[in-house]
């Protein structure tokens, strides 16, 4: 194992009182987990694996569904009583942040997010999971019910050892801003309703 948990405290949001725990990964990166309740016994925690995305999780923008989604996946875990939130220093679909402007540019020039990542040279999606697996571990997190759409995301997660007992559907409001973005997801990227 190559992350280290360095410290854990209480973060109080409007959901509920999470559990906040900071990872450091070899190559320097800092990554976070919220749990809630206990998450290490043997019944499976309601749990998301969400990327970084300053524009969406703390700017507000409407171009994507992340900030969304990370709210929608709190309030279900704070809902249940009991789960865990993955917060993995990906932004962009792991391609930076200066990277991820580069590519809205090219999108206001008519290109989907598939088609700008691919114009500067990137794959459609390079996040990778391995890590996710390893904050699991260290969370003594042994099952897991996981909020998603992405296909991949659950095979990346599963070839890396972790036991999903069930996808479950995870869908939040699209506007007029972000249609255009999820149809992408959903038609090149195989993302599920």
């Amino acid at each position: 194992m190559t992350l280290k948990l360095v410290a854990s405290t209480v973060l109080p949001t409007p959901f509920a009182d999470f559990q906040l725990h900071g990872f450091e990964a070899p190559d320097g990166k800092e990554h976070v987990a919220l749990t809630l309740g206990d998450v290490t016994t043997a019944e499976p925690v309601l749990g998301r694996v969400h990327s970084e995305c300053l524009t969406g999780d703390a700017l507000f923008s409407l171009r994507c569904d992340c900030g969304p989604q990370l709210e929608a996946a709190m309030q279900k875990i704070a809902n249940e009583g009991r789960g865990v939130i993955l917060y993995l220093r990906q932004e962009g679909r792991g391609i930076g942040l200066i990277n991820k402007i580069r590519a809205y540019a090219e999108q206001d020039k008519g290109l989907d997010t598939v088609e700008a990542n691919e114009i500067l040279g990137f794959l459609p999606d390079m996040r990778e999971y391995d890590i996710a697996a390893e904050m699991l571990q260290l969370l003594d997190i042994k099952q897991l019910r996981l909020l998603t759409n992405n296909p991949r995301k659950l095979k990346a997660l599963q070839d890396a050892g972790v036991n999903v007992l069930e996808r479950v559907q995870h869908r939040v409001k699209t506007t007029a801003h972000s249609h255009r973005y999820l149809a992408t997801k959903a038609a090149k990227m195989g993302h599920m309703p």
